[in-house]
């Protein structure tokens, strides 16, 4: 029994009135939380910590695999699509470490055969001959931290590696791996128009099959938050963001999803499965869960820091929170993933995720389509350009009658879910 942490803090919140009935579960995703990074960026507010000391890589994913065990009842007899080991840094792990996890995984979990595992990477811990050993393991697609090929904004945002760096980790990876992901950010502190594009065009040089394009935010809870550097302004940086649009649709990029830029048939599956309103179990400290039932949506949360992590894990669960997501809300949670993808979602997709008829939405895809900022048949909905600049805007006329209204802004693109 290990030492008494932090008092337990398991929460079960009460659904919303109504029921779900779903006809057929929709695809599983596993999401796997690596939470150690050589050093915190000061714009990230990820479950990240600095790894103070050895990488207790062994015992790590000793619990991973228990997590697993104990939440297999909940998702019994369902075939999994895609892995994504995110962080945190996964890169740090040895490539030993991501081979005897994903034996586990198969070994307890019915994988496709064309199941997508992608692990992130950081440059600055990239070695030869360990990439060479995350591919033999399993692991084939590869998304990169770059954020920029600039060196005075790659220091200016904290990171660890710098542009030669870079450069080295996209050749090193283009050995082994022909499905990558490159990370990049504009909008930087003092960074020119000219230098977003540099940016762009260098990341088109390197022929990766997918871009994934995030403008600065100041995140609560982060360094920049408290300490902001200084920021663009608007005009500058919905410059940079057409002008970045424009060069991909050039280099034959699809804007298929708010911040995501893909060759054809080369769209991340893991992230689409998020947008589609898909399922996902998470496991590992701090990670989220969606999983479907005939009867209801759940939604889970595992404890944070990787202490607690393993010391509620040891005690029977992981879990932090769980919750019900309440009919009234699944228009709202349904639209907040979809309405991100360009080509929005098919009509009938609606009912099969939440198990309501899209009449459930009526109103507010009607005041919507009367905005101008979405178009809609009876085969599909998707957002306008106006609704996708305005993304915001376009969410808050779904959200519950109870919800306090958003203060209205133009969205800025996100991260992939957690």
């Amino acid at each position: 029994m290990p030492a008494a942490g932090p008092i337990s803090t398991r929460v079960a919140l009460p659904a919303s009135p109504g029921e779900v009935h779903l006809a057929a579960l929709p695809p599983l995703a596993l999401y796997v939380h690596m939470p150690w990074c050589v050093k915190k960026c000061p714009y990230c507010d990820f479950n990240s910590h600095e790894l103070r000391g050895a990488l207790a890589d062994e015992a790590y994913a000793e619990a991973l695999i228990r997590d697993l065990e104990h939440a297999l009842p909940l998702i019994w007899g369902r075939r999994v699509y895609s892995i994504f080991f995110g962080g945190g840094t996964p890169s740090l792990f040895p490539a030993a470490t991501i081979d005897r996890l994903l034996a586990a995984f198969r070994a307890r979990l019915t994988l496709d055969a064309d199941c997508e595992a992608t692990l992130e990477a950081n440059p600055g811990t990239f070695e030869a001959e360990k990439f060479r050993d995350y591919r033999a393991a399993g692991i084939n697609r590869l998304s990169i931290g770059i954020q920029s090929f600039n060196p005075a904004h790659l220091k200016a945002l904290g990171r660890i590696h710098d542009d030669s760096e870079a450069w080295r980790a996209i050749e090193i990876a283009s050995r082994h791996f022909d499905n990558i992901n490159l990370d990049l950010m504009y909008a930087l502190p003092e960074q020119t128009l000219a230098e977003a594009d540099a940016d762009c065009r260098a990341a088109i040089s390197c022929g990766t099959s997918h871009l994934s394009l995030y403008h600065l935010a100041l995140e609560p809870n982060t360094l920049f938050h408290t300490q902001p550097p200084p920021l663009l302004d608007d005009d500058l940086s919905a410059a940079m963001q057409e002008a970045i649009a424009a060069r991909l649709s050039a280099a034959g990029f699809a804007n298929y999803e708010t911040s995501a830029f893909a060759q054809p048939g080369r769209e991340c599956r893991h992230n689409l499965n998020y947008w589609q309103f898909g399922d996902y179990l998470g496991i590992g400290a701090g990670a989220h869960s969606k999983l479907s039932f005939p009867d209801r949506i759940l939604r889970q949360a595992r404890f944070k820091l990787p202490k607690s992590y393993a010391e509620e894990l040891a005690n029977g669960s992981a879990v932090s929170q769980e919750q019900a997501v309440g009919v009234r809300d699944l228009p709202f949670e349904f639209m907040m993933n979809a309405l991100r993808l360009t080509e929005g979602f098919p009509v009938a997709m609606f009912a099969e995720r939440t198990g309501l008829p899209i009449s459930a939405a009526a109103k507010p895809l009607a005041q919507a389509e009367e905005r101008g900022l979405i178009e809609r048949s009876h085969e599909r909905i998707r957002p306008t350009p106006l609704g996708r600049r305005f993304l915001n805007d376009l969410l808050e006329l779904f959200l519950p009658a109870s919800v306090p209204a958003k203060a209205r802004a133009p969205i800025q693109p996100l991260r992939p879910l957690r």
